[in-house]
């Protein structure tokens, strides 16, 4: 078999239909029209000489060879990017696709990407929104290398690096009953109109178990029944501030708030606080490797000190000792 005509861009092409499972994505994806896709897709399969997908199924999915092939284009793909940090070990360049989960995305992409932009500006840094599901799921297809999310996650190989700990508050409806309480009792919320994330977010799973929680219709007047759940803080709090009912907010999403507005109608837990940890999430610990540790860097310094990991600072010290050892000694 003749393989010399297969390139690096047939391979991403193969890899992008079989994750969009659709020719229109995939090649809104690789940035060509459809009918270039298709063509390159035909072209690869008479360089192989196997049909490689099965274009009659929608959505469109890989024959049993197109399966296998795919996954070997996915590792000849993954190598080729280790080549260049073997090639250019400490330069920190090319691209890194970055998962960032929908709760999180508000309050830490505007603090990590001028910063990173400003150190590193020959890095393509791409990110995108991914629910958590999904965002496993392209960890381990390699169309993700790496990821921000609520962790504990549980998932095999998943790789975790605890940067974060944001506590838990409660946002009050302007005039509630409770906003006359220093602290609220979990306990307190059970009775509540309390607005949640829709299914699929883990935030929701979170507030649901840490605030011990049970998933009722909302209530939110006398003689009304509304059920409403947003994946939105934006909406949250704006459905709260129209004097509806009450959420819960992470801290970086509170710190946001204008301080009257905190002092006003935002309370603690009492008792022990509820808390989400925030973590780097991988599968391959040495692919781009520099550039991983680089973004969490750049993130460890943005955050407020009070909530960054005992580890992640250690491991932030230590990389930047290691790299004044290393660093070449200038001559005067």
């Amino acid at each position: 078999m003749d393989l010399s005509a297969l390139t690096l861009t047939h391979l991403r092409y193969l890899v992008a239909i079989d994750g969009a499972r659709s020719f229109r994505a995939a090649a809104d994806e690789c940035r060509v029209s459809q009918p270039t896709l298709s063509t390159q897709l035909q072209k690869v399969e008479e360089i192989i000489g196997v049909r490689l997908f099965d274009r009659s199924r929608q959505p469109v999915v890989p024959t049993e060879i197109g399966a296998r092939v795919v996954a070997q284009a996915r590792i000849i793909l993954r190598e080729t990017k280790r080549l260049g940090d073997v090639a250019q070990p400490g330069v920190l360049a090319g691209s890194f696709h970055l998962g960032v989960i929908p709760t999180l995305a508000s309050s830490l992409v505007p603090l990590l990407l001028p910063r990173f932009a400003k150190q590193h500006p020959h890095v393509d840094l791409v990110l995108e929104e991914v629910q958590t599901d999904r965002m496993v799921a392209r960890l381990h297809d390699d169309s993700l290398d790496g990821g921000f999310a609520a962790t504990p996650l549980g998932a095999p190989m998943v790789i975790e690096r605890p940067i974060c700990r944001e506590p838990l508050w409660v946002y009050l409806s302007p005039g509630h009953h409770l906003t006359r309480r220093a602290r609220i009792r979990q306990s307190e919320l059970a009775d509540e109109c309390v607005w949640l994330m829709p299914e699929g977010h883990c935030f929701r799973t979170q507030v649901l178990h840490l605030c011990k929680l049970q998933r009722g219709a909302h209530r939110p007047g006398e003689g009304a029944s509304v059920r409403f759940e947003s994946g939105s803080f934006e909406t949250l709090t704006r459905l709260v501030d129209a004097g509806v009912g009450i959420t819960v907010l992470p801290e970086l999403v509170v710190r946001m708030l204008p301080p009257a507005t905190r002092r006003a109608r935002v309370r603690p837990f009492e008792g022990t606080t509820p808390v989400r940890e925030v973590s780097f999430v991988r599968i391959r610990e040495h692919l781009r490797r520099e550039v991983a540790d680089a973004i969490i860097d750049a993130i460890v310094d943005a955050l407020p000190a009070d909530l960054v990991t005992t580890g992640a600072k250690s491991a932030k010290s230590t990389r930047r000792a290691r790299e004044n050892v290393l660093a070449p000694v200038r001559a005067v």
